[in-house]
């Protein structure tokens, strides 16, 4: 079963490491042409760290050469703890966060830079809607370290690891890539499989389990108003795959309490 029962939970002991929504629209110059002074401060209260870096863009063939594309600035603003985070180039804007807890608390923080964004640059619509959820699972972290992935993970997301004549030690790799539409021009990326982890420029020894849910709506022009809409959509397919991704083992081993 790929998506399972939109049963919400907040956990004790989360394995969710990172979320990020993207939204991208036509280019607007202005963005890159001159600081974002009015941006920042429209919303220094709560992102007053900034930073600004040049991001080299992969070469285009233009009439048979290959050109060089100038650098683009992707403009962070941080908050105070570091963990939570927006970027904007002239093509998207985006939140990511390292502590999320629950879905109305990051849509919350989301409605309210959209708003304020699109209130100063004004985009004519947005062409792409981004929702990403990435799970690292450590069996360490869980008290399972007897545990097999196969025990923790359902099917089809454990892959070969599911089969009782593969030892799971012996597979240096074992993952899942899937590209698929969901209809109504909705999209999903998905990895499933264990990894490791870089921390500060270190690998972590210990193999996870990732679970990186991508979902988006891709459209030639998505209206400011059918943002909140679908996005709720998109949110109800990540927590639907979560559910039919992960056991009740794993699931228990997490802490659940139940979202009304």
């Amino acid at each position: 079963m790929l998506f399972g029962d939109n049963d919400r939970y907040s956990y004790v002991r989360p394995q969710l490491i990172e979320t990020i929504c993207q939204l991208r629209f036509p280019t607007i110059l202005s963005i890159g042409s001159t600081d974002p002074v009015q941006f920042q401060e429209a919303i220094r209260a709560d992102f007053p760290r900034y930073a600004a870096r040049q991001e080299q863009q992969n070469p285009k063939v233009v009439n048979g050469k290959l050109e060089q594309v100038p650098p683009i600035t992707n403009y962070n603003f941080i908050s105070t703890d570091g963990r939570w985070k927006v970027n904007m180039t002239k093509d998207f804007i985006a939140l990511s966060t390292l502590a999320y807890t629950r879905w109305e608390d990051f849509a919350q923080k989301l409605d309210k830079v959209l708003a304020l964004f699109i209130q100063i640059y004004q985009p004519a619509f947005f062409e792409r809607i981004g929702l990403r959820y990435v799970n690292a699972f450590s069996r360490k972290a869980l008290g399972l370290q007897e545990s097999l992935w196969d025990d923790l993970i359902n099917a089809p997301f454990i892959g070969i690891l599911s089969e009782p004549d593969v030892d799971e030690k012996a597979a240096s790799k074992s993952a899942l890539d899937v590209e698929m539409s969901l209809g109504d021009k909705r999209h999903m990326k998905l990895h499933a499989g264990p990894g490791l982890l870089n921390s500060n420029g270190k690998q972590d020894p210990e193999p996870r389990f990732i679970l990186d849910g991508d979902f988006s709506v891709v459209d030639k022009s998505i209206p400011a108003d059918r943002i909140a809409g679908d996005l709720s959509a998109l949110h109800d397919y990540a927590v639907r795959l979560f559910n039919a991704a992960v056991s009740q083992e794993l699931k228990d081993a997490m802490g659940p309490t139940p979202i009304g």
